[in-house]
């Protein structure tokens, strides 16, 4: 199917029924009161949890839909929109409240593409990363609301400026041949974060994400990583550079997906900037350090793009409904997008899933690693790839395999155990690798003396 075709039958799709959604500006008991609703309406297939609160004491709620909520299932991908980071960007936080709403309505309706998409996917839905932040936002109000006011947490802190910085550590590490991916953090890092920005880390440590979008306001693009340039800062002034990761193609088709399924971010021209296919690289629009884009696809197996949905961080409510046909398609399609490349199981001999395994992908140099239950996913562009899963303890096994343009190819790995030789074996190897050594570092003095300079 042409790709401009796509969000037309998608959007024919979602009209088969039109959700009762309400477009309103929701304080923090309406917000909690609304994720209750959806849950009470849809009991089978959402659950509600808390990752964590914030300074202030607000619970930072997750809205789960799944056929089998709280449990993961094999092969099915974990995705995730976080909404409200900055607590005066409200748009992404009622967006997702509406997607809620949405979902739930549609899924009862038996609406077909949704029903498929609760039931193959895993959909965790923040609508507020930063509820202290958008109180003080609130009490402001649309009207009055200054660019700044609500914008950081109840300390003072951006958010989005808050992450251990992993990307410092991955251009060092790239200079000497080191891993861009999995980076651990500092021994430190819990004591320069706040508890908004640790409760969500906890979080993406305890889930294997696959897929991931933040929703934020001021602009209308999506940006992809790298949000932070290696040159940060060049006498002073920002230094805009274009800054691709591995996975550079990948994350451009990530971010038109979502440019095009809008109804007016892909034109390119919004809030006085213009972006190419609505679409920009962090670092090539300005240079952003501890992002948490950046920290999904530095320290964990999450693909994550930065959603600008709004010249106006704080829209008036007249405007919600109209926004929220604008992104409907789009929010949808992202989700959509989980599915694709490669997924499968690492097990061993025994069928036993095998947890940590590596995932490596010839010509790319960003790794995955499988989850508790062995399970993998990797997102990639259509094409032919050889693939390598590999563990402690196990030989190696890659396999070449081509993915197409819809759903994921199946993949499996079974990997045998490394053969352990017996210690007099060892020794004896041992014995003969140090001959060979000697052998090697014996020369004759003559000779050593003509090869020095």
């Amino acid at each position: 199917m042409a790709r401009w075709l796509r969000p037309l039958v998608g959007a024919l799709l979602l009209l088969e029924g039109a959700a009762a959604l309400s477009f309103l500006h929701h304080r923090y008991e309406e917000l909690v009161q609304a994720l209750f609703r959806v849950q009470s309406q849809c009991p089978y297939v959402t659950r509600i949890y808390s990752i964590g609160r914030s300074v202030e004491g607000r619970h930072l709620y997750v809205l789960e839909f799944s056929d089998y909520p709280g449990i993961h299932e094999p092969l099915e991908p974990e995705f995730k929109y976080v909404g409200n980071m900055h607590g005066n960007e409200v748009l992404g936080r009622e967006l997702l409240l509406q997607l809620s709403e949405f979902l739930c309505e549609e899924y009862r309706r038996g609406n077909e593409r949704i029903t498929h998409l609760i039931h193959d996917t895993r959909i965790h839905i923040m609508p507020s990363m930063n509820p202290d932040g958008y109180e003080v936002a609130a009490k402001q109000g649309p009207d009055s609301n200054g660019y700044l006011t609500g914008r950081n947490n109840a300390n003072g802190v951006d958010l989005n400026r808050n992450f251990p910085d992993l990307n410092t550590l991955m251009y060092y590490s790239r200079e000497i041949s080191g891993p861009n991916h999995h980076i651990p953090l500092p021994d430190n890092w819990k004591s320069q974060v706040e508890p908004e920005t640790l409760a969500v880390i906890q979080w993406i440590s305890s889930y294997n994400f696959v897929l991931s979008a933040n929703l934020h306001g001021g602009a209308v693009v999506a940006n992809y990583p790298y949000d932070k340039s290696q040159d940060q800062r060049f006498r002073s002034h920002r230094r805009t550079v274009n800054t691709p990761t591995p996975d550079d193609k990948l994350f451009q088709k990530l971010a038109k997906t979502y440019s095009y399924a809008h109804s007016w971010m892909h034109r390119g021209w919004n809030c006085g900037d213009y972006f190419a296919d609505g679409i920009t690289n962090g670092a090539s629009w300005y240079s952003l350090s501890k992002g948490m884009q950046d920290f999904n696809y530095l320290y964990t197996n999450c693909f994550e793009i930065t959603l600008e949905l709004s010249c106006n961080k704080f829209p008036p409510e007249e405007d919600l409904e109209r926004q929220w046909m604008a992104n409907r398609e789009a929010l949808v399609a992202f989700i959509e997008e989980v599915h694709q490349g490669i997924k499968g199981m690492v097990s061993d001999e025994n069928n036993n899933g095998i947890a940590g395994a590596v995932i490596s992908v010839q010509g790319i140099s960003h790794d995955i690693t499988s989850g508790d239950m062995g399970d993998y996913f990797r997102l990639l562009l259509p094409g032919t790839y050889t693939v390598t899963a590999s563990a402690e303890g196990y030989q190696p096994l890659t396999v070449t395999t081509t993915v197409g343009p819809a759903a994921p190819s199946l993949v499996h790995f079974q990997l045998k155990q490394e053969v352990v030789r017996k210690p007099a074996e060892r020794k004896a190897s041992g014995t003969r690798m140090n001959n060979k050594a000697l052998q090697k570092k014996v020369v004759p003095r003559a000779t050593r003396r003509g090869t020095q300079r």
